[in-house]
């Protein structure tokens, strides 16, 4: 792939962007795909970057957690069905964001 054209462009992934249920990401997250965003960070940014596998922003943001597979104790918080969540389907993953109601 030629690293001047991304196989998904922000646009693409913003319009593949929806609020989503915790029903919905459920079986995601037993499945061990679900990929949480901190809420400082562009949900479609980080979406692109996994698409684009563009490493090095991704592994910086795993690294500060900003970015991290999703933790049991959040996923009960979810569960509640009062967090407003999005999430972006990457293939085989799903990054999700909580946003602030």
């Amino acid at each position: 792939m030629n690293e001047e054209t991304p196989r998904y462009t922000h646009a693409d992934l913003l319009r593949e962007t929806a609020r989503v249920s915790w029903e919905a990401l459920e079986p995601h997250f037993a499945r061990g795909v679900v990929i949480q965003v901190d809420s400082e960070l562009d949900l479609i940014e980080v979406a692109t970057c996994f698409a684009n596998d563009d490493k090095e922003k991704v592994e910086a943001w795993l690294t500060s957690e900003q970015v991290r597979y999703l933790p049991n104790d959040v996923a009960k918080a979810w569960s509640s069905g009062e967090a407003e969540l999005w999430a972006a389907v990457v293939a085989p993953w799903v990054v999700v964001q909580e946003r602030a109601g």
